[in-house]
Formats: C-alpha cells, structure tokens, sequence
C-alpha cells in the first residue's frame, strides 16, 4: 500500500516539476519565473522526495529524503526572496501589466 501511495506521491512532485518548467517558458518577467521555479522546486521535488521515502519506508535511503526535503523547504524560499529582492535592487522592472509591486513600496514607507 505504501508503494502505491509513494508512486501516487511522485506522480504529483512529476506535474508539480512539469508545470513549473512550463511557467519558466511562458511567464514574462524575472518574478514571476522566479515565483514558478521556486514553487516547482517546493512543491514537486519534496513531494517525490516523499513519495521516495514512501515507497523504500525507514531506511538510509528514506531518512536522506526526508533531510533533503527539510532543506529544500528551508532554503529555497528564502533564496528567491534573495534573488527577487536583489533584482529589484539593481532595476530589473516589472511587466508592464503587473499590478503590484511590495518592494517599491516598502522603499517609499522607509523613505
């Protein structure tokens, strides 16, 4: 059973990773490229990561998964964050039809 849900988990991180790849080709600007990759990378890789420790339970193998996933979840967030906000920084615009933009003006509140 634990292998058929693992499967069912790896499944969805393979649609997660695809879309998101999809996202990089079609998005406009760097943010919302960013926004799609880093979502690709939370979602589908820790979710095959899971289905991974499903399907071989409690062993050397499982217990990596779960680290690399406890990692993924912590670091990849942050990075773009990092990136977004230095990109913004150094005057990467927006798309023209953006409707928002939180960097510009939080820089105008401090100002």
């Amino acid at each position: 059973m634990n292998e058929i849900i693992g499967y069912v988990f790896i499944g969805i991180g393979l649609a997660f990773d695809f879309f998101g790849c999809l996202g990089l080709l079609r998005f406009p600007d760097l943010y919302n490229r960013l926004h799609s990759s880093i979502k690709c990378v939370t979602l589908g890789t820790s979710s095959i990561l899971f289905g991974l420790f499903l399907y071989k339970g409690i062993s050397a193998t499982g217990i990596k998964a779960l680290l690399c996933i406890v990692f993924l979840v912590l670091t990849a967030p942050v990075s773009a964050h990092v990136l977004a906000r230095s990109a913004h920084k150094s005057g990467v615009k927006l798309w023209e039809k953006s409707v928002c933009d939180k960097y510009s003006e939080d820089e105008n509140a401090l100002s």
